[in-house]
C-alpha cells in the first residue's frame, strides 16, 4: 500500500467509498462507522473528516453511486425493449433484480434516515429524479395523461415495485402470499397499465 502521504484528496476519498460499500455489503448499513472505514483504507477518521463533512455526507456519496450503478442498469433495460409496456416491465425487473443482487446496499438508500434539520441535496435528488423520468417517458406513450399526471403516476407505479423489495428484502413475501418478487411486481405492473390505458 503507498504511503499515507502519497494519496490525494481525490483518492483518499474513493478509497473511503470503495471501503463503505464493502463494509455495507458485508454488514449492512448498521455495520458502517468512520472508524471501520477509516481502518480500512490506512488513515485516520480525523482524514477522513478532511475529505467529507460528516459520516452522513460519506453515506449520501455511497448511496449516490448505488442510484448511478442502478440508473445505467436501467438505462439498458429500457434500450432493449420494443413497447412501451415491455418498457415499463423490463425497468421494473431491473430495479427488483438490482435489489436482490445488491441487497445491503440497495437497502441503506431507503434504510438511512437524514438527520433532523438536514436537507438532501439537490445533487442527490438528481440522481433520484432521474430514475423516475425513465418510467414517466415509457409511459408516455401509453397514455394522454398530461406531463404532471404522467410524473405521478410514475411514482405511484414505482412506489408500489418499491414496495414489493420492501417486503422481498424483509423477507416477508409469505405474509402477501406470494414467493415471488418478480412475479407480483410484473403483476403489478401490468394491472396498473391496463388501468392507465382503459
Amino acid at each position: 500500500m503507498a504511503r499515507r502521504s502519497d494519496h490525494s484528496r481525490e483518492e483518499i476519498k474513493e478509497m473511503a467509498l470503495a471501503a463503505a460499500e464493502h463494509i455495507v455489503a458485508m454488514e449492512g448499513c448498521q455495520g458502517l462507522s468512520a472508524r471501520k472505514i477509516a481502518k480500512a483504507i490506512g488513515y485516520t477518521v480525523g482524514t477522513l473528516y478532511l475529505v467529507f463533512k460528516n459520516l452522513e455526507e460519506l453515506i449520501l456519496h455511497v448511496n449516490a453511486r448505488t442510484l448511478d450503478t442502478l440508473y445505467a442498469e436501467m438505462v439498458d433495460a429500457a434500450n432493449d425493449c420494443e413497447t412501451p409496456e415491455q418498457c415499463v416491465m423490463a425497468l421494473g425487473n431491473c430495479y427488483i433484480h438490482h435489489a436482490n443482487s445488491y441487497s445491503r446496499r440497495w437497502g441503506m438508500i431507503y434504510e438511512h434516515i437524514t438527520p433532523e434539520g438536514e436537507e438532501v441535496p439537490d445533487w442527490y435528488q438528481a440522481k433520484v429524479s432521474r430514475m423516475f423520468a425513465l418510467v414517466e417517458r415509457a409511459l408516455e406513450p401509453m397514455t394522454t395523461l398530461s406531463d404532471e399526471e404522467r410524473k405521478r403516476a410514475a411514482r405511484v407505479l414505482w412506489s408500489g415495485v418499491h414496495g414489493i423489495c420492501n417486503l422481498q428484502h424483509a423477507n416477508k413475501l409469505d405474509v402477501v402470499g406470494e414467493s415471488s418478487g418478480q412475479e407480483l411486481a410484473e403483476a403489478l405492473i401490468s394491472n396498473y397499465l391496463k388501468g392507465l390505458s382503459a
